[in-house]
C-alpha cells in the first residue's frame, strides 16, 4: 500500500478500485460489472461540476456518470455509456487529511456513486457498507 510520502499513480489507484469492485458486495458488484473504471486527476468538465453545484473540482472525488436507473423506460436508448469516474488527486488529498485506508476510501466512494445512480439512498449505502 503507497503511503502519503509515495503517492499511488493514476495506474495504481485503477488497480486499486478494480480490486475493491471485485470485492462489493451485491447487489453493487453485480450492478457495476462491466461498468469502466475510469481513474482521472480530477473532473475537469465545468459544466458536470456545475450541474453538482460543486465549486471546486477538489470536492468531487468521484462521478457515476450516465443515465441513472430510476429514469431509465423500457425503450431507453443510452445516449452515453455508463462510467465510473474516480478523481485521483481529490482522494488523494482526504486520504491524507483523515489518515485512513486508501482502499476503504475507495471502496466507499465507489458504494456511493454507484447507489446513486441506482437510486439507493444514503441510509441503503451506509447499511450495505457497514454490513457488507
Amino acid at each position: 500500500m503507497p503511503d502519503p510520502m509515495h503517492p499511488p499513480t493514476l495506474a495504481d489507484l485503477e488497480a486499486i478500485a478494480f480490486e475493491e469492485r471485485d470485492r462489493l458486495p451485491e447487489p453493487f458488484r453485480s450492478m457495476v460489472a462491466d461498468v469502466p473504471i475510469l481513474i482521472e486527476d480530477f473532473c475537469t468538465d465545468d459544466d458536470v461540476l456545475a450541474e453538482l453545484g460543486i465549486e471546486s473540482p477538489w470536492d468531487l472525488s468521484g462521478l457515476y456518470s450516465g443515465t441513472a436507473e430510476p429514469h431509465k423506460t423500457s425503450g431507453h436508448v443510452a445516449l452515453d455509456t455508463d462510467r465510473i469516474f474516480l478523481f485521483r488527486r481529490p482522494l488523494l488529498d482526504e486520504w491524507c487529511e483523515t489518515g485512513g485506508d486508501l482502499r476503504h476510501l475507495v471502496h466507499h466512494v465507489l458504494i456511493h456513486e454507484i447507489g446513486h445512480h441506482f437510486g439507493f439512498s444514503d441510509a441503503d449505502m451506509d447499511a450495505v457498507e457497514r454490513d457488507g
